[in-house]
C-alpha cells in the first residue's frame, strides 16, 4: 500500500520541535513492522535554506508544489501571528482545501489556516496565550481555546506547543486506528491520550486592583481563607462596603462575579494540593473550600476539562520528602482529632 504523504512547511525562524514532531511521530507509525505508513517531507515558500528558531540552518529542496503532491498539510507554529499569510501561501492552502486535503495548523499555525478562511464556520483553537488575538482576527471560526486539539472536517488544529503530538497521534487514530496510535504513543514514551484540555495549563494572573477599593487586600485575605465561610456577606463586611456596592466593585475590578472567582481559585488551590501532596480527594475538597468530593470533581470538569484524580496522575510530583512535609501540615489541619 502506498504511504501516506505529508507536507511540512518550514520558514524562516519554523519551531525546530514542530518542525520535526510530524516526522517523529507519523513516521514512527506502522501497520507492518518496517513499512511506514507515512512519508513526510518539507516544502517552503522559496526552496534553499532557511534558519529554525534555534538557529539551526535547513536546507529544503520543495517549494509550495509539494503540497498538491500530498494527502496531508501541515503548518507548524507561526512563528508571529501578527504577519498574515503571503498570497502565495494562502492560495496553495485554498487549492488543497478544494482538493479535500488534510490540512493541519500545529499550534499558532491556525493563524495560517485563519488567514486562508479555512477555519469559517469550524470548530478551531490554538494556543491559549494567543486565544484573545485569535477569537479577534478569525471571528467566524467557532473558536475551542479549552482543547488539546480539534478535527472538523479535513482541517485539524491544535493547541500550544507539546499538543502537537497529541494532535498528530490523533491523526493516526483517525487513518490507522487506535491499536496503531497507541503502539506509536508507546514507542514514543508518551500518553495516547491524554485527558483534559489545555485550560489546565493556563496561567490565570493576579487582577491588578486600585489600592483605593481594598478589594486588594480582600482578595488576598480570601485566598488564604478558601477553606472557611466566604459569603458574599463576610467578603462585604471584610471590604467595608453593603452586599450591592461590593458586589459591582468586585465586578468592575475582576471582571467575573465573587461566586465564579471563588470557584476559579479554590480550583487552584486543589490543583497546588494534587501536585504537591499525598491527600484524599475527601480532604482536597475540604482544604480548597468545597466542602465535598462532588462538588469538586464538578467544578474541576467545568474549569479544566478532567477530574481531580486524572489531573494528579499527569502532574503529582511524586513522593518525596519535601511532599511528605507538606502533606502532612495540611492532613493535620483537615484530619478529625480522634480524642473528641
Amino acid at each position: 500500500m502506498q504511504a501516506i504523504r505529508v507536507a511540512v512547511l518550514a520558514f524562516n525562524g519554523v519551531s525546530l520541535f514542530h518542525l520535526s514532531v510530524p516526522g517523529v511521530v507519523l513516521g514512527t507509525a506502522q501497520t507492518t513492522p518496517g513499512e511506514p505508513e507515512y512519508e513526510v517531507n518539507f516544502c517552503a515558500e522559496v526552496p534553499g535554506m532557511l534558519s529554525s528558531d534555534q538557529g539551526i540552518g535547513l536546507s529544503v529542496t520543495h517549494g509550495l508544489e509539494l503540497m498538491e503532491a500530498s494527502d496531508v498539510i501541515v503548518i507548524p507554529a507561526w512563528s508571529d501571528p501578527s504577519v498574515a499569510a503571503s498570497a502565495q501561501l494562502v492560495k496553495a492552502l485554498q487549492l488543497a482545501h478544494s482538493q479535500d486535503k488534510l490540512i493541519v495548523g500545529l499550534c499558532l499555525g491556525a493563524f495560517v489556516l485563519g488567514d486562508a478562511g479555512l477555519l469559517d464556520g469550524k470548530e478551531a483553537t490554538t494556543h491559549w496565550v494567543a486565544r484573545d488575538e485569535f477569537a479577534r482576527r478569525f471571528p467566524e471560526v467557532s473558536f475551542r481555546p479549552e482543547v488539546l486539539y480539534v478535527s472538523d472536517g479535513n482541517i485539524m488544529t491544535s493547541a500550544g506547543t507539546v499538543a502537537a503530538i497529541d494532535c498528530c497521534l490523533h491523526l493516526v487514530r483517525q487513518r490507522l486506528g487506535a491499536d496503531v496510535a497507541n503502539r506509536t504513543a508507546k514507542l514514543l514514551v508518551t500518553p495516547p491520550h491524554r485527558q483534559g484540555g489545555q485550560a489546565q495549563y493556563v496561567e490565570h494572573p493576579v487582577p491588578q486592583l486600585s489600592s483605593e477599593t481594598h478589594l486588594s487586600d480582600v482578595l488576598a485575605w480570601a485566598r488564604m481563607n478558601l477553606a472557611g465561610n466566604l459569603s458574599l456577606d463576610v467578603l462585604a463586611d471584610m471590604a467595608k462596603m453593603s452586599r450591592r456596592t461590593f458586589t459591582r466593585r468586585f465586578k468592575e475590578a475582576t471582571g467575573t462575579t465573587v461566586s465564579k472567582w471563588l470557584n476559579a481559585e479554590r480550583v487552584l488551590r486543589a490543583q497546588a494540593l494534587l501536585e504537591t501532596t499525598e491527600l484524599s480527594i475527601e480532604c482536597i475538597a475540604d482544604e480548597a473550600g468545597f466542602g465535598t468530593p462532588l462538588s469538586l470533581r464538578q467544578q474541576f470538569g467545568a474549569h479544566l476539562g478532567t477530574s481531580p484524580s486524572e489531573y494528579r496522575k499527569m502532574f503529582c510530583l511524586g513522593k518525596n520528602p519535601e511532599n511528605e512535609k507538606k502533606s502532612d501540615s495540611v492532613l493535620q489541619s483537615c484530619t478529625p482529632d480522634s480524642s473528641l
